[in-house]
């Protein structure tokens, strides 16, 4: 592989630095995002979580469960009760 050279940098540590100054920034964007957000996701997730179990809970007498999954979790936990809403609507129209 020929040596790719740029300005007396190599082409991979050149890329490193890219790499490392997004990064830097993304994790910067996270930590000043207003508390009232991280607030807002975090009740929406225990309120999505809670949610979830109490139908699968209730619905184990009727023989309706929605699995817990990944993806199930993110969009109970992101959405809270609207997303809940959305999973037993998914689960009684498609399956």
């Amino acid at each position: 592989m020929p040596n790719l050279q740029m300005f007396g940098f190599e082409f991979n540590v050149i890329i490193a630095y890219i790499f490392g100054i997004i990064l830097i920034y993304l994790i910067g964007r996270v930590f000043l995002m207003p508390i009232k957000l991280v607030f807002k996701l975090i009740y929406n997730a225990l309120i999505g979580g809670l949610m979830l179990w109490v139908v699968n809970f209730i619905g184990s007498h009727f023989a309706f469960t929605i699995g817990i999954n990944p993806v199930t979790a993110l969009i109970a936990g992101f959405l809270g009760l609207p997303g809940v809403v959305l999973l037993i609507l998914f689960k009684i129209f498609i399956g």
